[in-house]
C-alpha cells in the first residue's frame, strides 16, 4: 500500500489548481469591497438662470424679466410628480405663491418653471426648491433657495401726432400748419404731474403752453405763435422723465417740418417795377462788387481775389443792361469797361484763351482744377460773347469809344479757335494747358451751353473753323438730335429732359434764338420746350420733394445743401435755384412771372438779399443758400432785358461776324 502525499504538495506541483485559487479570491476579493451607490451623491443641483443670467445661491439677482422662464439643472433625472410639488416662486413681502407652468425638459434633468401671470416690476421674489424634491430614481435633495428682484417696468409712448397726425417712426412728418400747432403725447403710465414739462423740448425752440390731461397720460403742446416756414424742428423726450409708477422710460426723438406760410412779406408791385427791382438789385453784383482794380465780376460773393472770365463776360452784357435803366451813366459805364478791357489785354492767355478763373489783382491764372490752369474755349466764348455785344453797342464816333472798338476787336482776333481742334481734328477742345497740355482731354460736343463756342469758332477771320467742325464735331453728325418727348413735350435736340436750365441760358445771352433754325433744331422751341419739361417735371415732382409747384420751380446748376450741382429732372435733389426759372422768361413769360411772384412776394424774407435772389434752396431740407455766383445771376439781369426790349440780342446779332458764321453754318435767322 502506498502512502498519500502531503496536500500542500499537491497544490505546489498543480499549475492548474494554484491559477483556479488565485482567480476564485481575486474575484472574491474584489466583490468585498464595492458597495451600493448612495443616491444623495449624485442627484445633484448644477445652476439656476435665466435667459443667460445665473442666480446665485449667496445674493440678489437683479434685473429679471417679469415674465421669466427659469431653468434649473440637476445632474440627474427628477421626478416629474416632485418637480410639480417642490419648486416655487414665492413673492418676498407677502410670501404669495406666484401661480407657474412647470415642466421638465432636457431628458427630465431641467425644471422649467414659468410665472403664469406677469410678475410685478422692480419686485423682491424667492425661488423656492424645497427638500421634497426627488430624483427619478427617488434620491432625495436638501433644498435650496434663490432670491431675484424683477426689472424696472419701460413707460412707452403710445401715440404722438401734430394736428391729428401721427409722426412716423424714422421719418419726418412734413407741411405740418405753421400757424396752428398742436402737439400731442400720450404715454402707457400716468405722468409725475410735478414738473415734466422739463423734459420735454422742441428745438428750434418757440413760445408755447403746455396741459396735462386728467388721466395723467397725455401732454399736449400749442404753439403760442406762429412758426417759421419750411422749418425743420426736433422734438425731443429726455429719459429722465418722471412716471407715477417709478417705470424708466427710453430716450424719445422725433421730428417735423412747417408747412409754406403763403403769406405776401413784401408790399405787391406792377410786374414791370419788380423786373427793374429785380434787374437793379442784380447789376448791383457785377457793379458794386466787381473787383475793385480789374472790374472784372468774382466768381461768387465769397471769391475775394479769384475773377471768371464767363462770369465777366455776363458783367459786360449787365454793364449794358445798367446804363439802358439808368442804373449807372453812360460815361460810368464806359470807363468800367475800358478798365475790363485793358485789364484782359495784360491777363494770361493760352494761345489767345483765357484760364477760367484767374486774380482779379494781376491777370494770373488760377487753377480751376489739378490739370484745369491754362486755356478754358467755353469761359472764353462767354467772354467773347460779351465783347461783341459791348462793340456793336459803343459809338464809333466818339473817341474813347472808338479807342474801346479797337482794343476789343484786337483780344476778338487773337483768340486762337482753330488751335482747340487738336492738331485739326474736326471737333473743339474745351481745355489746353502750358503744364498739362491736352490731359483734360474734353471735346466739346453738344449738346449742352457751348452752341456759342462754336459760332464765335466760326466768326473768326484769323482763326475760324471749318463747318465740317461744327456738324461732326458740336452736332456729332445728327446725333444731337432727339425728337423724344417728356411730359407730353417734345425736345428737339440735347439729353433726355434736357439736362440742367441753363443749356437754354448761357449761349443764348447774346444770341437771339427767336429765329434761329439750323438742320438740328428750331431753337426757339428748343429752349421754350427745355423749359416747359423742367418745370412739368417740378410740378409732377416725381420724387415728392418740398415745395415744388407750378409756381415754385427751376433746375439748374447752383449751390445746394450738399454743395453744388447742376441739377436736372435725372439730377435732382430738391433744389430749386430762382436763376432758372427767372432767365427763361423770354420763353416762358406767364410762367417764369409766376415764379418771380412767388420767389418774392412768399419766398423773398429768406431769398432776396443785397444782390437780389440768392443762388439756390431747398425746401425739403430746410435749406438756403446765402451765396451769389456770377454765372447765375448774369443771365438773370440779361434774359429779363432781352425780355422786356431784346437789347442784347438785337447788339449782338448785328455783329457781321456772327452773321457771316451763322450762314457758313447753315443757320437761318
Amino acid at each position: 500500500m502506498k502512502s498519500a502525499k502531503p496536500f500542500f504538495i499537491s497544490i505546489y506541483f498543480n499549475p492548474f489548481i494554484i491559477c483556479g485559487l488565485f482567480a476564485a479570491l481575486l474575484i472574491a476579493g474584489c466583490s468585498d469591497s464595492t458597495t451600493e451607490p448612495d443616491p444623495s451623491e449624485t442627484f445633484q443641483l448644477i445652476s439656476v438662470s435665466v435667459s443667460g443670467t445665473t442666480f446665485s445661491s449667496d445674493q440678489t439677482t437683479n434685473d429679471i424679466s417679469v415674465s421669466p422662464t427659469i431653468r434649473i439643472e440637476f445632474s440627474v433625472p427628477v421626478g416629474q410628480t416632485s418637480a410639480q410639488n417642490s419648486v416655487k416662486i414665492v413673492h418676498e413681502d407677502t410670501e404669495e405663491e406666484q401661480a407657474a407652468n412647470i415642466n421638465l425638459i432636457n431628458n427630465g434633468r431641467t425644471i422649467a418653471i414659468s410665472p403664469t401671470d406677469d410678475l410685478e416690476y422692480l419686485t423682491n421674489y424667492t425661488l423656492r426648491i424645497t427638500d421634497q424634491l426627488e430624483s427619478a430614481e427617488g434620491s432625495d435633495f436638501p433644498g435650496a433657495v434663490y432670491n431675484f428682484r424683477t426689472v424696472n417696468g419701460t413707460a412707452e409712448i403710445t401715440s404722438i401726432r401734430i394736428n391729428d397726425q401721427d409722426i412716423p417712426g424714422e421719418n419726418i412728418l412734413r407741411n405740418v400748419t405753421y400757424n396752428n400747432l398742436t402737439l400731442e403725447i400720450e404715454f402707457s403710465d400716468d405722468l409725475d404731474t410735478q414738473d415734466y414739462q422739463n423734459y420735454v423740448s422742441i428745438s428750434p425752440s418757440f413760445s408755447k403752453s403746455f396741459e396735462l390731461s386728467a388721466d395723467g397720460k397725455t401732454i399736449s403742446i400749442t404753439a403760442n405763435e406762429p412758426l417759421d416756414y419750411y422749418r425743420h424742428h426736433e422734438i425731443r423726450i429726455s429719459s429722465d422723465l418722471e412716471f407715477d409708477n417709478g417705470f424708466s422710460f427710453d430716450e424719445y426723438s422725433g421730428r417735423f417740418q412747417t408747412g409754406l406760410n403763403p403769406e405776401f412779406k413784401f408790399p405787391e408791385i406792377s410786374d414791370t417795377e419788380l423786373l427793374e427791382k429785380i434787374q437793379r438789385a442784380t447789376f448791383g453784383y457785377f457793379w458794386d462788387f466787381a473787383h475793385p482794380q480789374s472790374g472784372m465780376a468774382r466768381e461768387r460773393n465769397t471769391s475775394g481775389d479769384l475773377v471768371t472770365i464767363g462770369g465777366s463776360g455776363f458783367g459786360l452784357k449787365a454793364i449794358l443792361v445798367g446804363i439802358h435803366r439808368g442804373f449807372i451813366s453812360r460815361s460810368e459805364g464806359i470807363n468800367r469797361i475800358e478798365r475790363i478791357v485793358n485789364f484782359l489785354a495784360d491777363a494770361d492767355r493760352f494761345y489767345g484763351v483765357w484760364p477760367h478763373w484767374m486774380s482779379g489783382s494781376t491777370g494770373k491764372t488760377i487753377a480751376f482744377s489739378q490739370f484745369d490752369d491754362g486755356g478754358d474755349l467755353v469761359e472764353t466764348a462767354f467772354m467773347a460773347q460779351g465783347l461783341i455785344t459791348v462793340r456793336e453797342y459803343l459809338d464809333s464816333n466818339q473817341e474813347q469809344e472808338q479807342d474801346l472798338i479797337d482794343s476789343i476787336n484786337h483780344l476778338l482776333d487773337t483768340i486762337e479757335w482753330e488751335w482747340y481742334t487738336r492738331d485739326g481734328q474736326n471737333v473743339l477742345y474745351w481745355h489746353w494747358s502750358e503744364n498739362h497740355g491736352w490731359q483734360m482731354n474734353m471735346p466739346i460736343t453738344g449738346y449742352n451751353e457751348a452752341l456759342i463756342v462754336y459760332i464765335l469758332a466760326a466768326s473768326s477771320e484769323n482763326y475760324g473753323i471749318e463747318p465740317d467742325v461744327y456738324h461732326e464735331g458740336w452736332a456729332q453728325s445728327g446725333s444731337i438730335r432727339n425728337n423724344n418727348s417728356y411730359y407730353g413735350i417734345n425736345l428737339p435736340v440735347g439729353f433726355a429732359y434736357g439736362g440742367p436750365l441753363f443749356f437754354a441760358h448761357y449761349s443764348f445771352l447774346g444770341l437771339d434764338p427767336r429765329n434761329l433754325t439750323d438742320t438740328y433744331a428750331d431753337y426757339w422751341t428748343q429752349n421754350r420746350n427745355h423749359t416747359l419739361i423742367n418745370r412739368q417735371h417740378n410740378i409732377v415732382n416725381p420724387n415728392n420733394f418740398v415745395g415744388y409747384s407750378s409756381d415754385s420751380w427751376g433746375l439748374t446748376a447752383s449751390d445746394n445743401f450738399e454743395g453744388y450741382l447742376a441739377h436736372e429732372p435725372n439730377r435732382d435733389n430738391g433744389t430749386i435755384t430762382p436763376t432758372a426759372a427767372i432767365s427763361s422768361i423770354p420763353y416762358t413769360p406767364e410762367e417764369s412771372m409766376e415764379a418771380i411772384r412767388h420767389f418774392y412776394y412768399v419766398l423773398g424774407d429768406k431769398l432776396w438779399g443785397e444782390y437780389g435772389f440768392h443762388d439756390a434752396f431747398n425746401p425739403t431740407e430746410g435749406w438756403w443758400a446765402d451765396s451769389y455766383l456770377a454765372i447765375d445771376q448774369g443771365p438773370i439781369i440779361i434774359m429779363i432785358e432781352n425780355h422786356r426790349s431784346g437789347l442784347l440780342w438785337d447788339l449782338f446779332m448785328q455783329a457781321p461776324e456772327v452773321q457771316s458764321a451763322l450762314d457758313d453754318l447753315g443757320f437761318s435767322y
